[in-house]
């Protein structure tokens, strides 16, 4: 059977018959065990979810049900294969990690085991298949994979953005009405079960600590995001600032006449995107490359309506330019596509301004890294940081901000972890934790932090960490920030 896997890789192909294992039921297993049962095979789909408590779970497995698949749900579904033949292939939902007992027995068992991205490369129309711009990296991946469908379409193309940006992926390669081109999200555990995809032209933003207890080291980790390069047709975008990435194209194998381009906050050399004076400039897309460049946008075309232009996006949108650039899109297209660009909730999003101090939500900063990127935007800051660290040193974070900061409060489970090392290497910040993890200690949190901000200071939500011990997710966290702002703002008013 396995070598009939391998044949499956187009649209057209015969699933008919074929016994599959879907592992998960969240957004992206529901739109493969759908696709998969559509086209003929024998589908078991197991989720070890509660529908009593997850609704949506509860809501995807009955419809499954209604179509005639079969559908097991509970935590006894996914302690091991489950009962009955042997499938011939998992496909699994790309948060399970590889030692889960139900993977573990598919591996046991040489079952292969792909994601729902492989899924979906296999299953791309027979004719005229959309490429692929595929896009990872530790931080930046949403923000670019969005800025890059937005200039494709300013350029007249039918295009969107997807896989874990929102849109499953194969929701996308299935459409009725095909796209010319799709920009692919994709995280480390989506290339973790990848492994035949082949886009046109990739990207890695950056790569730092992440997710670690997932991948089981930094080397899998960064293997893992360096199978967005594997097979590149025509570019693969590297960050000059980040030598990882550059490494990462090194080592990988693409395909003949494939370039590396890399994109950089400073002038561009041969071969590169950047910036000259307040110009974005193109020196790998133009014909005249050693002697001249192309003109993208403006650094206010990136700015839009914020009151900030951080570094990290700046280098978004260089990726994204760079992308975009390497399937043909014209300069000018680059521009209106950035300038039609709206960033999404909670990524440096002003709140507001109180008694002159700003407020500002980045609340999608959850790891280190992210939220270096955030402090280092601005000059003086009161930052509000803490939550689920996930195992992430902050050693280094805490070193490099201390320049910034003029106090910090606390939350979260891990505080204590970070006020270690403000300890140890800002001694002299001023440090408040509030030990409270009840969703409504935000009011509480924006009232001590204004209390050590200055007139001109911005107090900036950028935890570093994850916020499940508090938030449902981190865009409850902002939105929490956010509505303690306003309340702080209508009471100033008064």
């Amino acid at each position: 059977m396995i070598g009939r896997l391998d044949g499956l890789t187009s649209g057209s192909a015969d699933w008919s018959g074929i016994h599959v294992v879907v592992a998960g039921l969240g957004v992206s297993g529901f739109a493969a065990a759908d696709a998969l049962h559509e086209r003929g095979a024998r589908v078991v789909a197991v989720d070890g979810g509660d529908p009593e408590v997850n609704t949506a779970l509860g809501e995807r497995a009955r419809i499954l049900d209604i179509l005639g698949v079969d559908v097991r749900v509970g935590p006894e579904h996914v302690t091991g294969m489950p009962a009955g033949r042997v499938p011939d292939l998992v496909v699994t939902s790309p948060g399970w990690r590889p030692d889960q007992p139900l993977l573990l027995a598919a591996a046991q068992a040489e079952i292969p085991v792909w994601g729902e991205v492989e899924l979906a490369w296999r299953m791309r129309a027979e004719v005229g298949p959309a490429p692929w711009l595929t896009i990872t990296g530790t931080n930046g991946k949403t923000t670019t994979v969005e800025m890059l469908a937005s200039m494709l379409r300013a350029a007249g193309l039918r295009a969107t953005a997807a896989g874990n940006v929102g849109t499953p992926i194969l929701e996308a390669v299935l459409h009725p009405q095909p796209y010319d081109v799709i920009a692919v999200e994709l995280s480390s555990f989506q290339l973790h079960w990848s492994d035949s995809i082949a886009p046109y032209s990739s990207a890695c933003l950056n790569v730092a600590p992440d997710h670690l207890d997932w991948h089981g080291s930094l080397e899998e980790y960064q293997r893992a995001k360096g199978k967005v390069y594997a097979r590149t047709k025509v570019a693969c975008v590297y960050n000059v600032q980040d030598p990882v990435t550059e490494q990462l194209v090194r080592d990988a194998e693409v395909q003949e006449g494939c370039r590396a381009i890399g994109f950089t906050l400073g002038t561009p050399a041969l071969s590169m995107v950047g910036v000259v004076d307040d110009i974005l400039a193109d020196r790998a897309f133009v014909e005249q490359r050693k002697t001249s460049a192309a003109e993208l946008a403006t650094l206010d075309d990136v700015r839009g309506a914020a009151a900030t232009l951080a570094p990290h996006n700046l280098a978004n949108a260089l990726a994204a330019a760079a992308l975009a650039r390497s399937y043909g899109v014209a300069p000018l297209a680059v521009r209106d596509g950035l300038r039609a660009f709206t960033p999404d909730p909670h990524r440096i999003a002003d709140c507001g301004e109180v008694d002159g101090v700003r407020y500002v939500d980045d609340s999608k900063a959850t790891n280190p890294h992210a939220a270096a990127a955030s402090l280092h935007a601005f000059e003086h800051v009161v930052w509000i940081a803490g939550g689920l660290l996930k195992g992430a040193d902050v050693d280094d974070l805490v070193r490099d901000a201390v320049g910034q900061l003029r106090g910090v409060v606390l939350i979260g489970a891990d505080r204590a972890r970070l006020a270690e090392a403000l300890a140890r290497h800002a001694p002299d910040v001023p440090v408040v934790e509030v030990s409270s993890t009840d969703t409504g200690v935000m009011e509480t949190v924006v009232a001590r932090a204004a209390e050590l901000a200055q007139p001109g200071d911005v107090v900036l939500l950028a935890p570093a960490a994850a916020s499940m011990d508090m938030f449902p997710n981190y865009g409850a966290r902002g939105d929490a920030f956010a509505a303690a702002v306003a309340r702080r703002a209508g009471s100033a008013g008064e």
